[in-house]
């Protein structure tokens, strides 16, 4: 019986770890693609809505545009490959400009 506990006590911290390390790999790729999303909007002109919150969508979705468009080039920190999702954030960027903009314009007419 108690190595029956220890053993169901040895699983449980290793769920608890594995579940720790999996939380920390997402919170870090979400660093990761806010900075990316933040350079983006830094040299767009204009702002991405919704703050870092729009930073970090950017910075996911061109990670995942990115490297359709340019490939797997450079380095890749937290499995997101930072040249080409700078690449893919500006677009995005730019879309979402460009959608401001011309949302703006018809508000105006």
């Amino acid at each position: 019986m108690p190595a029956f506990l220890a053993l169901i006590l040895v699983l449980a911290i290793l769920l608890l770890l594995w579940v720790t390390a999996n939380i920390i790999g997402v919170m870090f790729t979400l660093l990761i693609a806010g900075l990316i999303g933040w350079l983006a909007d830094s040299i767009v002109p204009g702002r991405l809505p919704y703050g870092w919150v729009g930073a970090i969508l950017a910075g996911l979705v061109g990670s995942w545009i990115g490297p359709q468009l340019v490939g797997h080039v450079g380095p890749v920190i937290a499995r997101i490959p930072v040249i080409p999702a700078i690449v893919g954030a500006i677009i995005v960027a730019i879309v979402v400009s460009l959608l401001q903009k011309g949302g703006a314009s018809k508000q105006q007419r």
